[in-house]
């Protein structure tokens, strides 16, 4: 499966909306905060996946490659999945 992106800068919309409105669209959602990947996984909601990037020092550049990495490598294995890169490791849960 394909993952679909969509990049968006919305700090007003609630976790609830975004599970939403990407879960309806098949898209994941990619992010550095990490208050609302907790909020993600202790919801128990339904989501096309998330991945949390744990990149706090890291430069645009690095985590534009980042992404790219673990899209190339791991996107078989993202979607509808609750996922930490931190470290240079992913870790994946159901």
């Amino acid at each position: 499966m394909a993952i679909k992106l969509k990049f968006s800068v919305d700090v007003g919309k609630k976790v609830e909306q975004w599970l939403a409105e990407n879960g309806k669209e098949g898209r994941m959602v990619i992010t550095m905060d990490k208050d609302f990947g907790e909020l993600v996984y202790n919801s128990g909601k339904l989501h096309s996946g998330v991945l949390i990037l744990r990149l706090e020092d890291a430069n645009g550049g690095k985590k534009v490659e980042t992404v790219k990495k673990i899209l190339c490598e791991y996107s078989d294995k993202l979607y509808g999945k609750f996922c930490v890169f931190q470290g240079e490791r992913l870790r994946v849960k159901s």
